[in-house]
């Protein structure tokens, strides 16, 4: 169990990352104005996001795995 854990926390790890690699600047240059972005709520918005999908995406995965016996848990 605690295998499945680890696997979790990095593949979660990773999706943040490559959300983070390929979003910032689309939604720093074209979803906020400059000024916007330098503000924490329009950031902590961008973060909340960012965390939402990773989860979402990590538990399609996990149960992809699942689903072709690939990891059981």
């Amino acid at each position: 169990m605690e295998n499945v854990w680890i696997i979790a926390i990095v593949l979660f790890l990773i999706i943040i990352f490559l959300y983070w690699r390929i979003s910032k600047n689309y939604f720093k240059n074209e979803v906020f104005s400059k000024g916007t972005w330098e503000n924490w709520g329009t950031r902590l918005f961008y973060w909340q996001g960012a965390i939402f999908v990773s989860i979402l995406v990590t538990t399609l995965i996990f149960f992809l795995l699942k689903w072709t016996n690939i990891l059981t848990f």
